[in-house]
């Protein structure tokens, strides 16, 4: 068996408006976790708990690990931070022990430690993917003409809290305009027809209750669909703003900027169509 396994897990962004815990898609951005077998100080709570679930579902003897993470994911900015953590230990602990998990129920795992799958099923297995309450996953691969600009703000906001936002019932227009736009959405990313996206992120299930979280969120989106994106939404629970552009990327990336306070910077990238991986070489750079 390996001493010492590197796993790269992407960042993602969820929901996409309407597409609540279902929609995802992983971003060029990426943790990476060095994962030893080695005595070492106590892990966190979430590592922890990953690594007992990995264990309880595979039947391995469980063992002491060390874990390092390097990488540029904010924590706590709806970018799925929690999911590098936790699929990268599931990863990693698979490849010490010679894989008895498949990369599915190791997704499957991850999913259920984090409550629901939209952010697991992009960082698994990349690209745009859709998934269901039975954790079943559809992907479909993005082109690399499609720019992701990320706003992200100097505070951050948790997704517990975040979810207390949420009322217990939704008007039926609501929840018709959000199922009917997150098919959409579906739709245009099938099709690859990227420009029908226009006006399709509008959400009534969660973005207008955690709006003030974010207060700038409406405007920031709003401006950069003047400057030419296809769209905006609230990334995950927030507090990043992500929006998408097939040109301009820089002119949406400044109108964005304008439009929210000072202290948020912008990130650009593309999406990562290969999802969570083992790599060979410890020393590459971290994107």
């Amino acid at each position: 068996m390996k001493e010492e396994v590197v796993v790269q897990v992407p960042a993602t962004t969820a929901n996409l408006g309407p597409g609540f815990d279902s929609l995802g898609i992983a971003l060029n951005i990426h943790n990476r976790l060095v994962i030893k077998k080695i005595s070492a100080r106590p892990l966190s709570q979430m590592m922890s708990e990953a690594a007992e679930a990995f264990f309880e579902a595979s039947g391995q003897t469980p063992f002491e690990f060390s874990c390092e993470v390097e990488g540029n994911i904010p924590r706590s900015r709806g970018l799925g931070s929690s999911v590098t953590i936790r699929l990268g230990i599931l990863l990693g602990l698979n490849h010490l022990t010679s894989m008895p998990l498949s990369h599915e129920l190791l997704y499957q795992i991850c999913a259920k430690l984090e409550g629901h799958p939209d952010n697991a099923a992009a960082a698994a297995f990349g690209g745009f993917t859709v998934s269901r309450r039975d954790l079943a996953v559809q992907k479909i691969e993005i082109p690399a003409h499609l720019h992701f600009l990320l706003l992200i703000p100097d505070f951050e906001v948790h997704t517990s809290e975040a979810r207390k936002k949420m009322p217990a019932a939704i008007p039926l227009k609501d929840a018709v305009l959000s199922a009917a736009h997150s098919a959409w959405i579906t739709a245009a990313f099938a099709l690859q027809d990227y420009e029908i996206l226009r006006g399709g992120f509008e959400d009534g299930l969660h973005q207008p209750y955690r709006a003030p979280l974010v207060p700038f969120l409406n405007d920031t989106i709003q401006a950069a669909e003047q400057a030419g994106a296809l769209g905006g939404w609230l990334s995950g629970s927030g507090s990043t703003i992500a929006c998408l552009t097939l040109e301009n990327p820089d002119r949406v990336a400044d109108a964005m900027q304008k439009a929210s306070p000072s202290g948020s910077h912008i990130l650009r990238t593309i999406a990562d169509n290969q999802g969570a991986c083992l790599i060979a070489d410890s020393e590459a750079p971290i994107k």
